[in-house]
């Protein structure tokens, strides 16, 4: 293994979380089933953000998965890894269902749902009631359904390493090189997408853990090519040959989404119409899009710079809080009737504002560390 610091995949991290944020703040004004909803929806947003659907959270699991597997060379071994990825995914978790997370369902529910109670009473007596209210299931983890995922595929690597000798996982790990190099970076991982996908043509992902098994195969396979980046980095190799293939690809393949999502849109073909080319067009544009990323921060963004060390730290705790601060500031600016394109910067702002100040007053406190994702003093 290469234990030099890839600061390109640093900065893919970071723009990934940047860009996760970004994407939630547009789900104010699209029409599709969220928290809180601008009065009148605006369609063409659902283009940019169509843009990002097919490839952001993948992403997110590929650096994760590339993360993790340098935190484990750099732990030594399956247990410190264990323990140390369960202390920093499962408390800031559990301090985020109960302390961050329930202002959502209370707007939703108020909202959506006739919900009569103030926030206090709905947190005292409702939100931890172990069941389902008005179809919400209740405590709920929302948007930290990416942190319960990454502690049980990090979880699964550790068991996996620690119950492999050696030799296997070497010989696995050299397999795995051998067969992702070249164009195979771009058909394999790709060809394991569209199997899944035929093979459970009507799954929803639910974000729910236990039922969302296709799901974890499709997000299995970026999580594990990211760890193999790691440990194999002759990779990049590959991909230094492969991704501006993969970034004109992935241009035409939106295309053909976009087209598609257009004809939808304004109704010139049914909404039944052209469900497989686009479903087909969805995965090519969104592997092809991880490859040419992962190219351009390997070829471009592979250098230091003073604020990366702490915008790294600050991703996690930026990912806690900013849903929250984007329903809560969306509700009020719903209920006062702000116009569209103020509503957007008012929420740029307080989104940017509010997620700063919560990981540096955060930062700063010890016994808060922790809470936030970061690591104890």
């Amino acid at each position: 293994m290469n234990a030099g610091r890839h600061h390109g995949m640093d900065w893919l991290r970071i723009g990934a979380f940047g860009l996760l944020i970004l994407y939630h703040i547009g789900m104010y004004f699209v029409s599709w089933g969220w928290h809180v909803k601008i009065a009148q929806p605006i369609n063409w947003v659902q283009l940019p953000m169509l843009a990002t659907n097919s490839w952001r959270l993948a992403l997110l699991f590929l650096v994760s998965g590339y993360a993790s597997a340098a935190l484990f060379a750099k732990l030594g071994g399956s247990g410190a890894f264990a323990r140390s990825r369960s202390a920093r995914l499962l408390i800031p978790l559990a301090f985020g269902i109960i302390v961050i997370i329930p202002p959502q369902p209370w707007i939703e529910l108020v909202g959506q749902h006739g919900y009569t109670h103030g926030f206090l009473h709905f947190w005292l007596h409702d939100y931890f009631r172990f069941g389902s209210l008005e179809g919400i299931v209740l405590p709920t983890w929302q948007h930290l359904w990416f942190v319960v995922y990454l502690w049980v595929y990090t979880m699964l690597a550790a068991i996996l390493v620690a119950l492999m000798p050696g030799a296997i996982r070497t010989r696995i790990a050299d397999g795995a090189a051998r067969w992702l190099g070249g164009a195979g970076l771009l058909v394999w991982p790709l060809a394991a997408w569209l199997l899944i996908d035929a093979a459970f043509p009507d799954h929803d992902e639910t974000h729910a853990l236990f039922d969302d098994g296709p799901s974890h195969l499709h997000y299995l396979i970026p999580f594990l090519a990211g760890w193999l980046l790691r440990v194999r980095p002759q990779l990049f190799g590959a991909v230094a040959r492969w991704w501006r293939v993969a970034l004109a690809i992935a241009v035409v393949a939106f295309g053909v989404v976009a087209w598609i999502m257009c004809l939808w849109l304004t109704g010139a073909q049914p909404a039944d119409w052209g469900t497989l080319p686009f479903d087909i067009a969805h995965l090519v544009q969104g592997w092809t899009t991880i490859v040419a990323l992962v190219g351009i921060a390997d070829r471009y963004w592979n250098r230091d710079h003073p604020s990366r060390t702490t915008l790294a730290e600050a991703v996690f705790p930026f990912y806690i809080i900013h849903q929250t601060i984007i329903v809560v500031v969306g509700w009020y600016l719903l209920q006062a009737g702000v116009a569209a394109l103020p509503s957007f910067l008012v929420l740029v702002v307080t989104t940017t504002v509010g997620c700063w100040l919560f990981y540096i007053i955060g930062r700063n406190i010890g016994w808060l560390r922790p809470l936030i994702g970061l690591q104890s003093k």
